[in-house]
């Protein structure tokens, strides 16, 4: 994976999240988890290492907005 920048958590409440999965399903429902709570980028593959068991993803989270339950509104 590439090296984290400086801008990804410029400021309190930026994250970096790497996953470390079994496989590309497990990884995306993860990622997919993540974004129906919380602004994320998309992420379209997942990277192999040579000789390291499973996959791994990198997303990147805005904390700062407000978090809602999946299924709940604010009103």
């Amino acid at each position: 994976m590439e090296a984290i920048n400086d801008v990804h958590v410029s400021e309190p409440g930026l994250v970096v999240v790497d996953v470390a999965a079994a496989d590309d399903e497990t990884a995306f429902a993860f990622h997919t988890a993540l974004a129906a709570r919380w602004a994320t980028t998309s992420v379209e593959r997942t990277t192999r290492e040579v000789g390291q068991p499973g996959v791994r993803l990198r997303c990147y989270l805005d904390l700062r907005q407000p978090v809602t339950a999946p299924g709940h509104s604010d009103s």
